[in-house]
């Protein structure tokens, strides 16, 4: 289980205050008590997606499918200091990312580590 704590979800609501949808995941993800998996679970169902593994498993995954996206060299100074708000803006443009589900995916990844969570795709480059 990834827990994000009350002072983390501060920090990002302050970041993300102008994005309604990540305001909205991020109550989730406190109603959950912390509980990153369970908030992107629920998100995955109210979106209409259905996940068929344990939550934990599904958001890793989902998180490795955005790996190209959430990667690129551009964005990972500002993930590195756990800021988001550039990457939100860049997934705002993309129709195929699921909005509502950017801010647990990012949070996840940013508790994973970037450089940890990106390393596969590094040695593949």
């Amino acid at each position: 289980m990834t827990t994000v704590t009350s002072k983390e979800i501060a920090q990002f609501r302050s970041q993300l205050s102008e994005y309604p949808l990540a305001l909205q995941a991020l109550d989730l993800i406190e109603d959950c008590e912390g509980d990153l998996e369970d908030a992107a679970m629920t998100l995955a169902i109210r979106v209409g997606q259905q996940p068929e593994c344990a939550n934990s498993e599904w958001l890793d995954t989902l998180a490795k499918n955005w790996r190209a996206i959430i990667c690129q060299q551009d964005f990972r100074p500002a993930l590195q200091n756990s800021s988001i708000k550039e990457m939100m803006e860049h997934i705002k443009t993309m129709p195929v990312f699921p909005s509502i589900l950017a801010t647990p995916v990012l949070i996840y990844v940013i508790k994973q580590g970037i450089d940890n969570f990106c390393e596969p795709f590094d040695s593949v480059k």
